[in-house]
């Protein structure tokens, strides 16, 4: 149970919107949900303080694992062998995995979070659905849970006869098996339609195609005409690796976003994660449909996608916003570092600007929100914004610096990490305080789901799995993926 608040918050410095000064000092008063008045001191000006106030976090783009990754053994390595490793994932209660997800999510000031759902039992989905939106009640962030529509392309992308013909038989069979056990896509879709009932003025619902290379084209047509007709949002990830973009450019000659655009699924209720791989005109594209981009800065040097083109994202004015993927630098839930992480990648260069700070802090305090919520969820700190706010305590930052050397948004570009997270509110309600989550033990939460999924982890075959990220590596090495094997059913080395 989250504790309500009925006053005000004092601050040093507030951050109202990218482009303008910080504010300070003074009083945010609350009325509910929403600040109510913005108040300055009337005291001494220029006082010494360490309180900033900045708009909660956005993460743009989640997965809302409790257990990380590298804990059940999926080590990082690029996506497509990481992949064949996210299976050994020990079913968990849906309910413990991400209530301990959006804990530590909010321990690092992120209040809205869009949810990108990785079931572990497709036939409790709406189960786990149900537990998601209990856990981020619990909490008391916002979520956007995005229901997860997928099955196409389910070994590879494209035809895997020659991923199995490199395969023991026994091997080759475990994966046809798993291949065979997805829902039909017009069953997904009864599904997703089921979930929308769930939203509430804190939690949300989305369309949830993983990626084009995993959903069949009548399901994209489908979302794309329901997402209109309803005003729903879609979320779905896009030309994250190279890999995919080869297969992309193979399957879709005229291009795989124009093709997105043909049918419908480029709009302003779009957000697509990663983009590492799109091209300036698509960007453009992008930008000219309102679509919104989640940078995964992390995510992608971890799985060795590449860089996101964010200089092309800037001249081309599409919308990005910050994005952990459950795959933050340290493993530590830190949107902090992440900022500066995004930051410093960037900026640009010896004496290129390639994106100004303003834009960071657009991006990272304003345009990730509309990412999530809707365009015009974002709208300065002031009287009227709903009461999501981080406040963060500077003083460990400050401790070397010289007086009138260095400006507090210097400070947080160089040396922030969610250990300087003080305080989270969401909706009007502080959700942690003193940098501790007060909402919820999250500690013996953790404990307890830690202790549970060592007892539900399952023998591992290694040799199995290393012969299956081995005949992976060969298929997608020689090109199988972007039709250039020599003969059907049989891949080389020569394309």
């Amino acid at each position: 149970m989250t504790e309500t608040f009925g006053g005000s918050v004092g601050f040093d410095h507030l951050l109202v919107r990218s482009d303008a000064p910080l504010q300070g000092p003074g009083t945010l008063a609350f009325g509910g949900s929403v600040i109510a008045a913005v108040v300055p001191d009337t005291g001494e000006a220029g006082r010494p303080g360490n309180r900033l106030v900045l708009p909660a976090l956005s993460n743009v783009h989640d997965h809302g694992r409790g257990l990380r990754t590298l804990a059940f053994g999926a080590l990082d390595d690029a996506l497509e062998i990481w992949l064949t490793r996210l299976g050994l994932e020990p079913v968990a209660d849906p309910y413990l995995r991400a209530v301990v997800a959006f804990g530590r999510m909010a321990e690092g000031g992120i209040g809205i979070i869009n949810h990108c759902h990785n079931t572990q039992n497709v036939a409790q989905l709406e189960a786990e659905a149900v537990a998601v939106k209990r856990a981020a009640n619990a909490v008391g962030v916002r979520v956007a849970f995005a229901v997860p529509l997928f099955g196409a392309n389910p070994v590879t992308y494209g035809d895997p006869a020659a991923l199995y013909a490199g395969l023991p038989e026994g091997d080759a069979d475990a994966l046809r098996r798993r291949a065979a056990a997805f829902p039909a896509f017009n069953e997904q879709l009864a599904v997703a339609e089921s979930l929308f009932e769930l939203a509430d003025s804190l939690f949300t619902v989305q369309y949830g195609p993983v990626a084009p290379q995993w959903v069949d084209e009548a399901t994209l047509r489908s979302v794309a005409e329901r997402s209109a007709i309803h005003g729903r949002r879609i979320h779905m990830h896009l030309l994250e690796t190279r890999l995919q973009r080869e297969w992309a450019d193979a399957t879709y000659p005229r291009g795989l976003v124009q093709h997105l655009d043909e049918i419908g699924l480029l709009s302003p209720r779009l957000t697509v994660a990663h983009g590492t791989h799109l091209t300036s005109a698509e960007c453009e594209l992008l930008a000219e449909r309102g679509v919104s981009i989640s940078v995964n800065t992390s995510s992608n040097l971890r799985l060795r996608s590449g860089i996101a083109p964010v200089a092309d994202f800037v001249a081309s004015g599409v919308k990005f916003g910050l994005g952990l993927d459950g795959m933050a630098f340290d493993d530590d839930e830190d949107g902090l570092r992440e900022m500066r992480l995004l930051w410093h990648l960037q900026r640009g260069f010896g004496i290129a600007d390639v994106m100004n700070r303003e834009r960071l802090l657009q991006a990272v305090f304003f345009d990730g929100r509309d990412a999530i919520l809707g365009p015009g969820s974002a709208v300065p700190l002031g009287p009227g914004a709903p009461a999501d706010l981080m406040i963060v305590n500077t003083a460990r930052m400050n401790r070397d610096v010289i007086a009138d050397r260095t400006g507090i948004l210097d400070l947080l570009l160089t040396r922030a990490t969610k250990a300087d997270v003080d305080e989270l509110w969401v909706d009007g309600r502080q959700i942690v305080r003193n940098g501790t989550l007060a909402s919820l033990p999250l500690a013996a939460l953790e404990d307890e789901f830690t202790s549970r999924a060592r007892h539900a982890a399952r023998a591992v075959d290694w040799p199995a799995l290393d012969r299956i990220a081995g005949a992976y590596r060969q298929y997608y090495g020689c090109g199988c993926h972007a039709g250039r094997s020599a003969m059907p059913g049989i891949c080389t080395t020569d394309p």
